[in-house]
């Protein structure tokens, strides 16, 4: 098992991707502590799964664009499996609005939650992973930043800032054996996708995707799990200020 031993935080962790890589981080023997605000019981539902199938899990509820719950929740997992290896920052919202009715409150929110919250639990696990002298960040960017997206103008401009925090964070935590990385996932089809969208509206998605990239079919939570296995595992310890696109060859980078 290539991470037995570690212990591993994923944000937004109740469902899709983030359920997906807790779910195989504690296939392959980490401790997972399964973090969300949103969906306490779907988390829960998370932990049951992992725990049943042997592994060891907790869900630690926190709102990650706050510092105060991020600390929190960083002393919560250290102080039930000893210290924090490995972070992914997947935590994010996508909401749509036309580009001219964004609001500052909308502006600042979305940057919040998938910005400012990436920020704040790298700081809060730096010292356990200076500590150790070795350490797993992955973030978590998107597509649409290659693509840019109508109505999703805020959410893009997030997403970008993921890209360079990610650049910018590898400089300064290398020198301890930190590695920092970024996923880029492409269209996966989600719980939230399935009940946004018309059944109509989902097949022309999947037509035009079927067109765009190089496999036809959509993209699944996963077909990201290797390729975020890999980023927090040794296999990629002289790896750092990465961006990796799994989006099905749509958009090569």
């Amino acid at each position: 098992m290539r991470l037995s031993g570690q212990t591993a935080i994923v944000t937004g962790a109740a469902r899709s991707i983030g359920a997906a890589i807790a779910q195989r981080f504690a296939r392959e023997g980490a401790k997972v502590a399964i973090v969300d605000v949103a969906n306490p019981e779907l988390a829960e539902q998370v932990v049951a799964e992992i725990v049943q199938a042997g592994g060891e899990a907790m869900f630690v509820r926190a709102d990650v664009s706050r510092r105060a719950d991020v600390e929190a929740m960083v002393q919560a997992v250290a102080g039930r499996f000893g210290t924090v290896d490995i972070l992914v920052n997947n935590a994010g919202i996508d909401p749509r609005k036309n580009w001219l009715e964004i609001t500052e409150e909308d502006w600042d929110r979305i940057m919040g939650v998938n910005v400012r919250s990436q920020l704040l639990c790298s700081q809060a696990v730096f010292p356990y992973m200076k500590e150790r002298g070795r350490g797993k960040i992955v973030n978590v960017s998107s597509v649409t930043f290659l693509t840019g997206q109508r109505n999703l103008l805020h959410y893009v401009s997030s997403k970008g800032a993921v890209i360079g925090f990610t650049r910018a964070l590898a400089r300064e935590v290398g020198e301890h054996g930190i590695t920092v990385n970024c996923l880029m996932p492409g269209a996966v089809l989600t719980e939230t996708e399935l009940a946004r969208f018309s059944e109509e509206e989902l097949d022309a998605s999947a037509t035009m995707l079927a067109a765009a990239q190089c496999f036809s079919r959509r993209e699944n939570a996963s077909d990201l799990e290797g390729a975020f296995v890999f980023l927090a595992s040794e296999d990629s310890d002289f790896i750092t200020g990465q961006t990796l696109n799994v989006d099905g060859g749509w958009m090569f980078h």
